[in-house]
């Protein structure tokens, strides 16, 4: 018995070895070929600009050359099945938004499982939404733009920003808390729906502040308020929309690098320590507080308990304003 036992541990302990040999291998042939990250939206916008910032970084750290991939369509569910199906070896990655967490909830077929067949990586940006009227609209801040859309029901109209955005959700969850009836005018992205807003076609907007900023900071577009649970540095001058007269009101569009499913623990651990790093210079944190954005530092525990809390919070929006996929 004694004999038996000793073996036992034995045993134990060489796998151990064996496993702990093998991480470590792991780690020092990675990456062994270019790196691809996958953006299941089109070139120019947030994520792919964040996603070229970070490559660009990520390749100076890890020795080998980083591919940003668009692959946009169907409500980001291209290129993130595209990932969801990519071999798990951490030599590709996507960059994937809030919408991640919204189409579980609006889609029953999604090709793959939000949650369990990705790999939370690293938390890459968090921002607000920014709440923008043309300026031809009279109202100075949200409680004057609700009293002109009472006074006014369905004369208001607002962009939406991609169907099911977080832009969008936002617009539909304030209109249910304040009583109001603002038109909802559908937009394939952002940009023809800021070009709209600009030119007077549409009254108001919600949208990342990315890209909306230039429309603001030249006179073009008006910010009332943003939509997030307390004021960003770069809009220290407009209140949130909690602070508008709606407790409790906090959604924010958030950026995150994700790996498919049963990618190696070690390497995921390795690319959100090289992320951390990234998003913790100097120069980023700047960049990303000109826009309104801040890196909430977390590791892989922390990013994948924030993904599994944004599904579920992003499902009681849904719920709470019953919007479908069109």
């Amino acid at each position: 018995m004694r004999d038996k036992r000793r073996f036992l541990l034995a045993a134990g302990g060489a796998a151990l070895l064996l496993a702990a040999g093998g991480a470590h291998a792991q780690t020092q042939t990675y990456p062994s070929k270019p790196i691809r990250i996958i953006v299941p939206l089109a070139p120019g916008g947030s994520a792919d600009v964040l996603a070229r910032a970070i490559g660009q970084q990520l390749a100076e750290a890890l020795g080998q050359p980083v591919i940003i991939d668009n692959k946009p369509g169907g409500n980001n569910i291209i290129g993130t099945d595209a990932l969801a199906r990519a071999t798990p070896d951490g030599h590709t990655l996507g960059l994937l938004i809030s919408t991640h967490a919204i189409n579980p909830h609006v889609n029953k077929a999604l090709p793959y499982d939000s949650l369990k067949d990705f790999a939370p990586v690293a938390m890459v940006a968090l921002m607000p939404g920014l709440l923008t009227v043309h300026p031809g609209v009279p109202a100075r801040n949200v409680q004057e733009l609700v009293a002109l859309a009472k006074a006014k029901p369905g004369a208001l109209a607002y962009g939406q920003a991609g169907q099911l955005s977080s832009g969008h959700l936002s617009m539909e969850l304030l209109k249910q808390v304040a009583g109001v009836d603002i038109v909802s005018v559908p937009y394939k992205g952002g940009s023809a729906a800021l070009s709209d807003a600009a030119a007077g076609s549409i009254q108001v907007l919600i949208n990342s502040p990315v890209s909306a900023l230039p429309f603001v900071n030249s006179g073009r577009l008006r910010a009332l308020a943003t939509t997030g649970a307390r004021r960003p540095a770069a809009f220290s001058q407009l209140p949130t929309l909690a602070e508008s007269g709606y407790p409790g009101f906090d959604l924010n569009e958030w950026y995150g690098l994700f790996a498919p499913a049963r990618t190696p623990r070690v390497v995921v651990e390795r690319i959100n320590t090289e992320v951390r790093r990234i998003m913790a210079s100097p120069a980023m944190v700047k960049r990303l507080a000109e826009i309104g954005a801040e890196s909430p530092a977390m590791d892989t525990t922390g990013f994948a308990d924030f993904v599994t809390g944004e599904t579920a919070r992003w499902g009681e929006v849904v719920r709470k304003v019953g919007v479908k996929l069109e």
